[in-house]
């Protein structure tokens, strides 16, 4: 039994609770944390009062590159960007502070959360690996997700170029019905 700090624990409790409220997955918490899988998948029953979702992360990194997936990813990420360029945040901290960010914002906004917890860590992690990257709209010049390998010289957002069925699934259209 090795000798550890209390505080230590909790504050390793205090980041895994934090992470589960806001819908982070277990592989997420096993690679941010120093807790024991059983002592995580514990804390998940205890908060979320159901086992944690069984099954492997979203790992395509396509998934970020369709319209609506593209839009609040590229929010995300730019959030993100901002805070580790601007407020001395790192880490999965400067994620936990970005995804809040992110979701004050499509609160704020009145639109559907789109990206979860898992996806944007995902996300930072393609940043990172360099498989995604961030790139300006040549007529709006906000930046936007692609993948890292496409030519980006003449890049149009989705925003500035929406495509004819952006928005027009079945639970937006019957959501717009309502």
């Amino acid at each position: 039994m090795r000798n550890r700090s209390i505080l230590t624990e909790a504050k390793q409790i205090q980041l895994a609770s934090e992470l589960i409220k806001l819908g982070a997955r277990l592989q997420v918490l096993e690679i941010n944390s120093d807790l024991s899988r059983e002592r995580l998948v514990k804390l998940y029953k205890e908060i979320r009062g159901v086992s944690p979702p069984k099954g492997m992360l979203p790992y395509s990194e396509d998934w970020f590159m369709s319209w609506q997936p593209n839009m609040h990813s590229s929010l995300f990420i730019n959030i993100y960007s901002y805070i580790i360029t601007n407020a001395d945040i790192r880490g999965i901290d400067a994620l936990i502070k970005s995804y809040k960010l992110y979701l004050e914002h499509i609160k704020a906004n009145q639109l559907q959360c789109v990206l979860s917890l898992t996806r944007a860590w995902t996300l930072v992690r393609f940043i990172e690996s360099h498989v995604l990257c961030v790139t300006p709209c040549i007529k709006c010049n906000g930046k936007f997700l692609v993948h890292s390998l496409e030519i980006h010289s003449n890049h149009v957002c989705g925003l500035c170029n929406i495509p004819s069925r952006a928005g027009k699934t079945k639970k937006a259209i019957a959501m717009a019905a309502h």
